[in-house]
């Protein structure tokens, strides 16, 4: 595997994370929205990359990322896209464009929503392409904070509060 192939992974779960650190320093709605629609898309088309560099000959795990998490305990992490993660890694990285295309109509706390949305896709990468349990089981629980927002803050209905718990 290349250089090229074995970051690929780690590029397309780590760019929603540095779109929604960028969006904490813009305060124009406009901007906040080109901004956070131009990191989804770049995502989206990276993962897209993922498809075509797949190999589909084989049932191993491909862009496999191994790294320390605990060093004092040698505990590791391991990333990896399989047949089926790879096909909700590209409908996670479609959707989100999506999402953010049909928001241009929010008024308020726009920064918060965009931030939130692109936690959530950052969140879902990790949780599809996580080999270690305790992780996934870690980031599987994570994705509940922004959804928790989103449906709450920025519900349509009377019982989003609800709804959100």
């Amino acid at each position: 595997m290349s250089m090229f192939e074995s970051t690929l992974l780690f590029t397309v779960i780590l760019l929603p994370l540095l779109g929604s650190f960028c969006l904490l320093w813009i305060t124009d709605k406009k901007s906040l929205l080109k901004v956070a629609l131009s990191f989804s898309f770049l995502t989206f088309w990276m993962s897209l990359s993922l498809w075509i560099l797949f190999d589909r000959s084989t049932s191993h795990f491909q862009f496999v990322i191994e790294g320390l998490w605990l060093p004092f305990s040698n505990i590791h992490f391991f990333l990896g896209v399989d047949g089926i993660s790879l096909f909700f890694i590209l409908l996670t990285t479609l959707l989100i464009p999506l999402c953010i295309l049909s928001i241009w109509k929010v008024e308020k706390h726009v920064k918060e929503y965009l931030i939130a949305f692109l936690l959530l896709e950052s969140f879902l990468l990790l949780v599809f392409s996580l080999l270690d349990l305790v992780l996934f089981y870690f980031f599987f629980e994570a994705i509940l904070i922004p959804m928790f927002l989103i449906v709450g803050i920025w519900g349509s209905r009377q019982r989003k509060i609800r709804a959100a718990y």
